[in-house]
């Protein structure tokens, strides 16, 4: 059994990394930090919201977070947290923060990059501020923009 430790934790790693890349808060958000994604329509807005704010999707974002924590204390680097770790987590918390958005999420050494569309002023201002209440984020660049 003991032999097989280090393969299930490889391939719970790899899944994790395979499934947290790109991470976006819909699908409508863009594929990469150099663009700003088309333009944000009212169904788009209330069709993200009632993802968003799912009670099934608030307890995924939940089980995401422990789910981290957890993986990162079995392999012994309880404080650290992979690149890949905190797009996920910067984006769950956009989501819970501006949930009618679109927007993509990067980081890379703590350096998170946010793109993508917003409906308000007041929407935009709060990325910066939602991104840096995540554990290991270094710093941010917003490239998103107000959509229609």
């Amino acid at each position: 059994m003991k032999k097989f430790v280090p393969y299930l934790l490889s391939s719970v790693l790899l899944l994790g990394t395979v499934a947290c890349s790109g991470a976006k808060t819909s699908a409508d958000a863009p594929n990469t930090t150099s663009g700003s994604g088309g333009d944000l329509t009212a169904t788009d807005k209330t069709q993200n919201a009632q993802d968003a704010t799912n009670p099934v999707r608030e307890k995924q974002i939940e089980s995401d977070k422990r789910a981290i924590e957890q993986r990162n204390t079995a392999a012994g680097s309880p404080g650290e947290l992979a690149d890949n770790d905190i797009s996920s987590l910067v984006r769950n918390e956009l989501e819970k923060s501006i949930p009618g958005s679109q927007l993509l999420v990067e980081s890379k050494d703590g350096a998170v990059t946010v793109s993508g569309k917003v409906a308000t002023d007041a929407e935009l201002k709060k990325i910066e501020p939602t991104v840096k209440t995540v554990k290991g984020v270094k710093g941010v660049t917003v490239k998103a923009t107000v959509g229609k």
